[in-house]
């Protein structure tokens, strides 16, 4: 068996905030998504973007991230710079997969999707928590970590799907590490979807909500 995500060893910026939940009651669920909100925004928000996969006993899970923001520069700053922010936010994220888990959902059930933000916490989290998941969604994101840095990242996705969405043109996301994410991804295992929009703005458009809601179809039974 695989081991679980790390516990947090101390409380971070982001512990004990609110946690937004949707969908079907943790305790008859029998799949979860883990939604990570981006800059600005909040857990209600993102909530959203769950609620239009429609997936019946799914329960919808959002963290809050401390002050709406989960780190305060770019995700390709030196890592020092954007912490304990980080840290704290992968904690969080680890903190819901374990109330998921403890509710009798297993990890290849378990689907993390995130925008922004909240797309390079999910994608950093599931690369360094290698096992198989339910699925990964990456809206506008990828791993976090300055330019030119080498993600040699030890484990196995295990086939985990995932996909992910981007502009060719994102001020926000430069378009060298969207692509590399999907190679270091691909390279760990996972089963990586990666579609680049030409001109798209810096938000999720409808072919990419079809796109990922494969994802579920591929969720294992009960």
């Amino acid at each position: 068996m695989s081991a679980r995500p790390e516990a947090p060893t101390r409380p971070g910026p982001h512990q004990g905030q609110p946690v937004a939940r949707a969908g079907a009651r943790l305790e008859e669920a029998q799949s979860a998504m883990i939604l990570v909100h981006g800059r600005g925004a909040t857990a209600t928000s993102i909530l959203e973007l769950g609620s239009a996969f429609d997936r019946e006993g799914m329960a919808l899970q959002a963290p809050q991230a401390e002050g709406y923001s989960w780190y305060p520069y770019s995700f390709i700053a030196p890592l020092a710079k954007n912490e304990p922010g980080i840290s704290s936010g992968l904690v969080a994220i680890a903190e819901r997969v374990e109330e998921i888990v403890a509710a009798g959902i297993p990890e290849e059930r378990i689907v993390l999707a995130g925008f922004s933000q909240g797309a390079c916490l999910a994608s950093t989290f599931v690369a360094r928590n290698p096992r198989r998941w339910g699925g990964l969604m990456v809206f506008s994101g990828g791993l976090i970590g300055p330019l030119g840095m080498d993600f040699d990242l030890p484990g196995d996705l295990a086939g985990t799907p995932a996909f992910l969405g981007c502009s060719d043109r994102d001020a926000h996301i430069p378009l060298e590490r969207f692509e590399q994410t999907g190679e270091v991804l691909a390279r760990m295992g996972a089963d990586v979807e990666l579609v680049v929009y030409p001109g798209m703005p810096h938000t999720i458009v409808q072919d990419e909500i079809e796109r990922a809601s494969r994802i579920l179809e591929l969720l294992p039974s009960a």
